[in-house]
Order: structure tokens, then C-alpha cells, then sequence
């Protein structure tokens, strides 16, 4: 059985601490009052960000306009280190989900080539109770006017906004909440379910486990897909709720499967490298790369297919999504391309390159990095505007949930052996070869 090391836990603890450290500090640094959001403005206006002579010009259209502009512009700093810890919290409750999807898939196919990365894929999904817990507090928090995250919210924005108020039936507080209890309980039951029943099937004298293991697991992919999709418009495209897409769930469901399967693949190396998993041979290696190269080609096709037919159309309340982000953010816009697709694309497609650990590891950190900017891209227009700079807020927040992430996951990885005894595909598994 696999022992949590006290050098992985008390570097996990490290991460956690000095994150939480520089999340409080963010917050403490946010903007009280109109001045000082204008002084931090000011300060980091050679970055990026319009102009004080701009807001000036601005404010000259009237004081109205001036009151309207400088509390927008309070509410926006005021969001940085909300959206910061907002962006970082999703990112890795997404990369457990996505490892969820890969494992109901694995189950459901009844694939024989991964039966022996399941306790891998298990001990990754565990992050979703606290990583699920922590994005619905946020969510609760943002309801409650604690933040300005999701203008709908808002009772004033609505009452002077027509297409806010159609939309009303769908996006208000109570069913939004709703719906996010509903599908975090489906997700997490599943998970606690099938890991029950995949424990118990170690020590059944039949194969009854794992054919209720399989049915459910066929039922859960259709819970899924539909809570999938609706949480990436109620969690995601609702910070910009006047924008919409038909592909976003797909968009959304490949950049969490990719980074699933990418942190299966370096959860696995690692356990490989400590003499913890002797029967994954690079073949099961080399699979999961090709996932991994596979599934990146997949969204860029998905981000393309987007991209393409909004700008094409140029349709005023549509192409808005993308001139705000090539305008304010052209680094993370530009950089999130050329690290989800050139870099899978010129690491990953030799399928020698794919039997190497190092350099899967290495195709693993860039592709984690490029999906964080894309839920950053995603996230920061909607809510901070173009007041956006990588500084304490976000730094502190990924480093905190790294850090938690790596101490739940290795955590759960020590409760049970890391190899399934009585799995009917294990002997397949442990003879796979490509």
C-alpha cells in the first residue's frame, strides 16, 4: 500500500500556507474606496489598462457618467482577488471532474488496458469533495452580494437591462444555487459510490461489483453530459451574460478532460518512479499521451470552430466575447493557444516522444499551464475588465489549491492498495502492450 510521504505532505502544507497567506494579503490590497482603486489604476496603467488621462476623458461626459464609471471601475479591482481565488478553485475542481469522466468512460467501455490506473484515477477524483465544497461557497458568496463576480446578480443591473430580465426565469439566485447543490451531490455520489463498489470488488468472490460498478457508470455519462454543459453556462458563460456559445459545454468538457487525463498521467509517473506501480509499463504511458495529444487537437478544433463562426458572422453582441480578449489580454489569449495546441502538437505526436516520462511530464506542465489561461481568458474579462495582471492574488491562489489538491489526492491515494486484485480485466491490463 502506498504511504503518504512526510516530504509530499509537508511541502503540500508549505503550498497551502503560503497561498492562504497571499490570498489574505490580495484581499487586504483590494481597493476600499473610489480613490484607491483609481491610485491602483495609475500604478499599473503602463501594463496594459486604459489610461487615467482616458478615464478623465470619460468622466468629462458628466458626473453622472463619472459616478457610474468610477464605481464600475471600484467593482472591477474590488473583483481581481475574488475572480484570482474564483479562477484557481475552478480550475483544479474541473481537473477532478474531468479525471471523474475519464474513470465512468474507462468503466463503461470496460476497457482492459486501464484497469490498473483506476486507483489512480480514484485517488484524484477524491479532490472533488473539498475542491467541489470550496467552488460552491464561492458560488454562495457571490449570491450574497459579497462579491461582484456575476453581474446578474444584481438587482439594479437587472432592473435596467431587457435581455437580463428575459433570462431571469433561468439565471436568478435560488435555482442557480439549485442547480449547483444538484450537480456537485450527482458528482460526488457517483464517485463515492464507485469507489465503494471498486474497493468492494477486491474482496467479492464474484464479479457482481463490477457489474453494478458498470451500469452505473453508463447512467452517470448521461448525468454528465447534461450537468456538464449546464454548469459551464451557469459557472462560466454567465460572468458574461449577454455573450453566449452552442459549443461552450463541449469547449469547456474538453479543456477539463485533457487536464484530467494529463494530471492521471503525472500522478502515475510519479507513483512508477517510486517502485509503486511495477506493473504500468510505457505502454499504458504511451495511451495516455495519446489522450492527451488527442484531446488537445479536439479543442482546438472546438476553440477554432467557436472562434471562426462568431468572428465570420461578426455579429455585435457575439464578436464582443473575443475583441475585449484580443484587445486587453492578447498575452494569455495568444499564449493559451500556442501552449494547448503548438506545444501538444510538436511534444506529443512522435510516438516515441510519448514511451518518455520526461518529457510527457514536461507536455503535462505546459498543458496544465495553457488551460488555467483558459479558464483565466474565460473569467477575468467578464470581471475585471482590462484591470488584469498576474500578481499576488493569482499566484497565492494556485499555489493554495496546488497545494491542498496534491495533499487530498495523495491523501486518499494511501487509504487503499494502489493495484485492483480482483478486477476481471486486471490480468489484461498488467500484459497490455501497444
Amino acid at each position: 500500500m502506498y504511504t503518504f510521504s512526510n516530504r509530499l505532505k509537508i511541502g503540500s502544507i508549505i503550498l497551502m500556507a503560503v497561498g492562504l497567506l497571499g490570498i489574505i494579503g490580495g484581499f487586504v490590497m483590494a481597493p476600499g474606496t473610489v480613490d484607491e482603486a483609481k491610485a491602483m489604476v495609475a500604478s499599473h496603467d503602463g501594463g496594459h489598462g486604459e489610461s487615467v488621462d482616458t478615464h478623465a476623458a470619460v468622466a468629462e461626459h458628466g458626473d453622472g457618467h463619472d459616478a457610474a464609471h468610477d464605481e464600475h471601475l471600484l467593482h472591477q479591482l474590488q473583483n481581481k482577488p475574488w475572480a484570482a481565488l474564483y479562477v484557481a478553485a475552478f480550475f483544479f475542481m474541473m481537473i477532478a471532474l474531468g479525471v471523474l469522466a475519464f474513470y465512468a468512460i474507462q468503466r463503461a467501455a470496460q476497457a482492459g488496458w486501464s484497469p490498473l490506473l483506476f486507483r489512480v484515477m480514484e485517488g484524484i477524483t477524491a479532490y472533488l469533495v473539498p475542491g467541489g465544497i470550496i467552488v460552491f461557497v464561492i458560488l454562495l458568496l457571490s449570491v450574497l452580494h459579497m462579491n461582484h463576480l456575476f453581474v446578474w446578480m444584481d438587482p439594479e443591473v437587472v432592473a435596467h437591462d431587457e435581455l437580463l430580465q428575459g433570462k431571469s426565469g433561468y439565471l436568478n439566485p435560488t435555482f442557480f444555487l439549485i442547480r449547483a447543490a444538484v450537480f456537485l451531490g450527482g458528482w460526488i455520489a457517483y464517485r463515492e459510490y464507485s469507489r465503494k463498489l471498486s474497493l468492494q470488488q477486491d474482496e467479492s468472490s464474484d464479479n457482481s461489483k463490477f457489474v453494478l460498478n458498470f451500469r452505473i457508470s453508463a447512467a452517470f455519462l448521461v448525468f454528465y453530459l447534461i450537468s456538464e454543459s449546464i454548469m459551464s453556462w451557469d459557472w462560466i458563460m454567465s460572468v458574461d451574460p449577454h455573450w453566449f456559445s452552442t459549443l461552450f459545454g463541449w469547449y469547456i468538457f474538453a479543456s477539463m478532460f485533457v487536464s484530467g487525463i494529463t494530471v492521471i498521467a503525472m500522478v502515475t509517473i510519479y507513483l512508477k518512479s517510486k517502485g509503486l506501480l511495477p506493473d504500468v509499463n510505457d505502454s499504458h504511458i504511451h495511451d495516455l499521451a495519446k489522450f492527451m495529444f488527442g484531446i488537445s487537437i479536439f479543442w482546438t478544433y472546438l476553440w477554432f470552430s467557436q472562434f471562426m463562426l462568431i468572428w465570420y458572422s461578426d455579429i455585435p453582441e457575439e464578436v464582443t466575447y473575443y475583441v475585449t480578449r484580443i484587445e486587453d489580454y492578447k498575452l494569455p489569449f495568444f499564449g493559451m493557444i500556442a501552449m494547448n495546441f503548438v506545444f501538444p502538437l510538436l511534444l506529443l505526436m512522435n510516438s516515441d516522444f510519448k514511451r518518455v516520462n520526461w518529457f510527457v511530464v514536461l507536455a503535462g506542465i505546459v498543458i496544465l499551464a495553457g488551460h488555467y489561461l483558459d479558464i483565466f481568458n474565460a473569467i477575468m474579462p467578464a470581471t475585471v475588465g482590462d484591470q488584469w495582471y498576474i500578481g499576488l492574488s493569482e499566484i497565492s491562489s494556485v499555489l493554495f489549491f496546488a497545494g491542498l489538491f496534491i495533499f487530498w489526492v495523495f491523501r486518499a491515494l494511501a487509504t487503499a492498495p494502489l493495484q485492483p486484485k480482483r478486477n476481471p480485466f486486471i490480468e489484461e491490463s498488467r500484459h497490455f502492450h501497444y
